[in-house]
């Protein structure tokens, strides 16, 4: 069941809608008029004893800033899904509680943003806030820095059943560079991740991936691998990379498709296993939707990020 919530989720996730259209006499191009950044969490824990997927969304334009927070219903179609708008300047609506029902039960989602920090590259804050999912005073899922201030309101203690984060998917735009944050070994912290690309030129096209400043792979002659995957080591902790950068070299528009990567941390009994690990190289045949069928399918978690270029 987990696998199919990870797959069936992500792939619901709609690309973003600022992208439009804009038809000519004479062609037909795509264009980001205004980027629409998002961050999509989702994870897995016991809500009213049954395990569920719970899909936290970060997402903000020129227009918008909101987080979406949704509750799967696993014995029907629909779900529970709480908007809280960020972009609002009132500070009454940056504390609040919203309450909702599961199988006749009574689940409450709290959250406090009056003192939240937020950087230029993300929707997400930075500090300062937390979001609490409660059931039968019981926090299941905690979201921020401000654990104190969420236990104390909610009246509650932490709940024995810690939830799963399952999957991370993101949006980045940028021209040469991309920049994501992804977890990348055993724990929760995150790790700065940097892509570089050199795809026009006299030289061949290639690519760069760096890892908390360290370069942990160069992809080079991308018009002969731009799907692949390699295996790179973060902290003596194994990492599978995958890439598909078909659209940034074979399309006529620029941005007309954003390249994908998946960033999967390899969870092994002993260190000794690594030996073990076969990573075939994928030919140019394989699709995105094949990458995130095959990461789907297979357990620990996974970091999925799209890159969108723009002029």
């Amino acid at each position: 069941m987990t696998n199919f919530l990870v797959e069936s989720v992500m792939l619901a996730i709609p690309e973003p809608h600022s992208r439009k259209k804009t038809t000519c006499k004479d062609n037909k191009a795509m264009k980001i008029d205004a980027p629409q950044s998002f961050v999509t969490f989702v994870y897995q824990t016991k809500v009213v004893e049954l395990l569920r997927s719970i899909t936290v969304s970060w997402c903000k334009d020129p227009i918008d800033h909101f987080l979406s927070m949704s509750v799967d219903n696993t014995l029907e179609e629909n779900k529970y899904t709480c908007k809280i708008d960020l972009g609002s300047g009132q500070s009454w609506g940056k504390k609040g509680l919203r309450s909702f029902e599961i199988a006749g039960a009574r689940v409450d989602i709290f959250w406090d943003f009056r003192r939240a920090e937020f950087s230029a590259t993300s929707p997400q804050p930075c500090s300062g806030y937390y979001v609490a999912l409660v059931y039968k005073k019981e926090v299941l899922l905690l979201l921020g820095d401000l654990e104190k201030d969420a236990f104390e309101r909610t009246k509650s203690k932490p709940s024995l059943d810690e939830a799963t984060l399952l999957c991370k998917r993101d949006n980045v735009y940028g021209k040469k560079m991309f920049c994501t944050r992804a977890i990348l070994e055993d724990g929760k912290i995150e790790h700065d991740v940097v892509i570089e690309t050199s795809l026009s030129g006299p030289d061949d096209p290639e690519m760069w991936i760096n890892i908390d400043g360290m370069l942990a792979s160069r992809i080079m002659n991308l018009h002969w691998r731009f799907r692949g995957n390699e295996i790179v080591m973060v902290n003596n902790f194994p990492v599978q990379i995958f890439w598909d950068v078909h659209d940034w070299l074979f399309t006529n528009d620029l941005g007309l498709g954003p390249a994908f990567f998946v960033f999967k941390p390899i969870f092994l009994e002993t260190t000794s296993d690594f030996n073990s690990i076969e990573c075939p190289e994928r030919g140019g045949g394989s699709s995105k939707h094949e990458l995130l069928e095959d990461n789907s399918s297979t357990q620990g978690f996974c970091h999925y990020l799209y890159a969108w270029r723009i002029a």
